[in-house]
């Protein structure tokens, strides 16, 4: 369960860093996932045709065996495009919110980085594995679990934020 257009995004970054192959990029995409999630071949490769298709990437030629891809100018413009489009969704829907990470893990110890970092993977894996295993058997008590555990979870969130500007204060 990807969100829609994040393996595009993803492909579309990695190749506007340098020409990579279908593997190359599936292996980056692990990388910047922290190995949470690898894009399958299947994912990978018919996306690369459709890019390829719309005049976004172009074939290389052969190097070592590896067939790699490249960004054209027009996959710069998409790219580009993708990117405004993520930073309006940020700022202005809410949605997409940069982690919390960016600006709060520079102020933290380096034991208590890892030790969150850790702490939203897991979070992440367990909404995820949740989200595929519904798909599967969807059942109306657990997503109403599910609910009641991220109502609660988001409510002491907020008591922590509430409790933190009441010291400061």
């Amino acid at each position: 369960m990807v969100p829609k257009g994040f393996i595009r995004y993803r492909v579309l970054e990695a190749l506007n860093e340098k020409p990579m192959s279908g593997s190359e990029i599936m292996a980056d995409i692990e990388e910047q996932t922290d190995g949470c999630w690898k894009p399958s071949p299947g994912s990978i490769y018919p996306l690369l045709a459709w890019l390829q298709d719309n005049g976004h990437v172009k074939e290389l030629p052969m190097e070592n065996g590896l067939k790699r891809y490249e960004l054209t100018e027009k996959g710069k413009a998409l790219l580009a495009e993708q990117k405004k489009i993520r930073k309006h969704l940020r700022q202005e829907v809410g949605f997409l919110p940069a982690p919390f990470f960016d600006s709060f893990l520079m102020k933290i110890s380096p034991e208590k980085k890892v030790e969150i970092n850790e702490t939203v993977k897991n979070f992440a894996i367990a909404f995820f594995e949740l989200g595929n295993t519904l798909q599967e058997k969807v059942s109306e008590k657990a997503i109403d679990e599910a609910n009641q555990v991220l109502n609660e979870a988001a409510g002491k969130l907020m008591e922590i934020k509430d409790k933190i500007k009441g010291e400061k204060t």
